[in-house]
């Protein structure tokens, strides 16, 4: 928007450099965004094959597989791994498709990855500390009756 007003004194030449200023900086910051935005949808053709074909595994995820590298991975984790995905298509879907059975191997990879004997062990520990009874509990179903020596006898 440009304005046709004549400049009589150094005081609005430079109120007048000061806003022309501030409107470049302002519509810089616009211009960057809409790059920012143009830049984010071009590069999303490249984003979808990238995760597309991210699941494939390329060597080093092979190797690192078969070494075990991975710090998740104990003994319980690796038995999930292999049972759960039989015992899905064995017994319980059976004859399910060919896509079921694959989305459903995915969500069983994923569900044994997030199970780790530590987990494991601390929901039964929580578990067990809800079901077992509190000491309180326990000293007022108990009533001491021993019969037998006392502790102050001198039969030994």
């Amino acid at each position: 928007m440009a304005t046709n007003r004549n400049i009589t004194n150094l005081d609005e030449l430079r109120a007048e450099i000061a806003r022309l200023e501030s409107l470049k900086k302002e519509q810089e910051g616009y211009l960057g965004d809409q790059m920012g935005l143009l830049q984010y949808k071009v590069e999303a053709p490249v984003r979808f094959i990238k995760r597309f074909t991210s699941w494939r595994p390329t060597p080093n995820n092979i190797s690192r597989k078969l070494k075990g590298d991975n710090d998740q991975s104990d003994w319980l984790t690796k038995a999930l791994r292999v049972g759960l995905p039989v015992i899905f298509n064995r017994v319980l879907f059976r004859k399910a498709g060919f896509i079921k059975k694959t989305l459903l191997l995915l969500a069983s990879q994923k569900a044994a990855g997030a199970i780790n004997q530590d987990r494991l062990t601390s929901f039964i520990n929580k578990l067990a500390t809800i079901i077992r009874p509190s000491e309180g509990k326990k000293r007022k179903k108990r009533k001491q009756r021993d019969y037998g020596i006392p502790p102050d006898s001198e039969t030994y």
